[in-house]
């Protein structure tokens, strides 16, 4: 399915390249597993080659896709529930798909509320793990370097006038 080489997105975690398939045997069962290095933290994670599809892993978008997830960024905010554990399941749920554009979603939205209101810790701390996501999959798309890009997506929010809902 997935070649050395190339550049994947596994959910939830963010985007890498395959560095090697390697057969591993863990707690008395051979596998098959990639090894996919990600660009941002220098982490390597193995991903079971049979878990392939139900993990969701899928390559990283195309340099006209890059363009459509500024726009996300530069969009309004969506409607959120005001109530935080709504708000945080449903913010989950778009991270876990592994779609940028869901992931970039999450990102605008929780950026403009924390611009406006402020945010909890917990809703700082998947703030900062949406971007990580994001960030990783445009470096790779992008084949820009991870300050680059996270000062795009600043930028972004600099230009932008946020009211109070």
């Amino acid at each position: 399915m997935f070649e050395v080489g190339d550049k994947i997105v596994y959910p939830n975690h963010g985007a890498g390249t395959i560095i090697d398939i390697e057969q591993k045997e863990i707690l008395g069962e051979k596998k098959q597993y990639y090894i996919m290095k990600l660009p941002i933290g220098d982490m390597k994670v193995m991903i079971p080659k049979d878990n392939v599809e139900e993990i969701g892993l899928r390559n990283v978008v195309n340099s006209d896709m890059v363009s459509k997830v500024y726009q996300v960024l530069k969009g309004d905010q969506s409607e959120m529930s005001q109530n935080w554990n709504r708000r945080f399941r449903a913010n989950t749920e778009k991270i876990k798909t592994g779609d940028i554009f869901e992931v970039a979603e999450v990102v605008r939205n929780l950026t403009i509320r924390d611009i406006v209101k402020g945010l909890s810790t917990g809703e700082k701390k998947m703030l900062n793990n949406s971007r990580q996501i994001l960030i990783s999959e445009l470096v790779l798309a992008e084949g820009k370097d991870e300050k680059e890009v996270e000062e795009k997506i600043n930028t972004i929010f600099e230009e932008q006038e946020f009211e109070e809902e």
